[in-house]
């Protein structure tokens, strides 16, 4: 491989976002005209039962001429996010002493009466198909 292709794969200039078990990576690096791209990498490691592990490793490249579009779908979608939802994270997965209320957990299970109304079924004789 010449000096140059070597060059090519160099890091232009890098930053690494580490976010719980996923660890984000943000690139530059060059093309062969010497222009310059981003690669956005989100890597997760996976822990298995005999304590050994490995990593999934997913890759954006985005090059110029789709940075303002992305950067307002991204925006966008984050900022619906945080308007519908607010910034409190509110997963059990992210915390790990997080408790439904009580008042939402009952919230969830339908008052009515829970009996099935068979009336609406159609009776169905497999004899017939």
């Amino acid at each position: 491989m010449s000096e140059r292709d070597l060059s090519d794969q160099e890091e232009i200039h890098s930053k690494v976002l580490r976010a719980g078990r996923r660890t984000y990576f943000f690139d530059v690096r060059s093309t062969k005209a010497g222009d310059y791209y981003l690669t956005i990498t989100e890597s997760k490691k996976f822990t298995h039962d005999d304590g050994s592990f490995h990593y999934k490793k997913h890759k954006i490249y985005l090059y110029k001429e789709d940075f303002d579009a992305f950067k307002e779908n991204v925006e966008e979608m984050m900022d619906f996010i945080i308007n519908e939802k607010g910034s409190e994270v509110i997963s059990e997965r992210h915390q790990k002493d997080f408790k439904k209320e009580e008042a939402e957990v009952a919230a969830e299970v339908p008052v009515e009466n829970t009996t099935t109304n068979t009336s609406s079924f159609t009776d169905v004789s497999f004899e017939d198909i």
